[in-house]
């Protein structure tokens, strides 16, 4: 078997962040900011055209899986399910825990998830298309871990 296949599935994983910042600033927050909009400024009903960006990652993902599978490629494979696992993690941290689109995780607490939901606050205090910051969803920056931090300790005292 192939020992290196998880230590490029976990690089793939964390490039993906990085893919993601980029995306979410230039292209969402750019040119395809119509569809990316309603994330913003949300309008009623359990979906938005927002959740179309999941493409940008399936797709890829899909065709490196398959056509990795399919010629024996297997760097591929798991470069493929690298981004699989990255979707997997957007949904269960963006649209479950941060959003609260599904309940099953509005329990979870600790310092890093508290920075987390804080950058995504920052995030959305600007409902425009301009002016934003946070564009990541992982990695936020020190200044809300270490405020998030001294938070949670100070919840947990009591």
């Amino acid at each position: 078997m192939y020992w290196w296949g998880p230590l490029v599935l976990v690089l793939t994983f964390v490039l993906t962040e990085f893919s993601a910042w980029f995306n979410h600033k230039y292209i969402m927050h750019g040119f395809l900011w119509r569809f990316h909009k309603d994330h913003h400024q949300p309008e009623p009903g359990p979906f938005e055209k927002n959740d179309i960006f999941f493409l940008l990652y399936a797709i890829p993902s899909w065709l490196l899986i398959m056509l990795g599978i399919m010629y024996q490629g297997y760097f591929f494979v798991w470069v493929g399910f690298g981004i699989a696992a990255y979707g997997l993690a957007y949904f269960l941290f963006h649209d479950v825990y941060i959003h609260r689109r599904f309940k099953f995780m509005d329990k979870l607490d600790g310092p890093y998830l508290m920075a987390i939901r804080k950058a995504h606050k920052v995030h959305h205090k600007e409902r425009g298309k301009e002016h934003g910051s946070c564009f990541g969803m992982l990695i936020v920056p020190m200044k809300y871990y270490k405020e998030s931090r001294k938070a949670y300790q100070l919840k947990t005292k009591k």
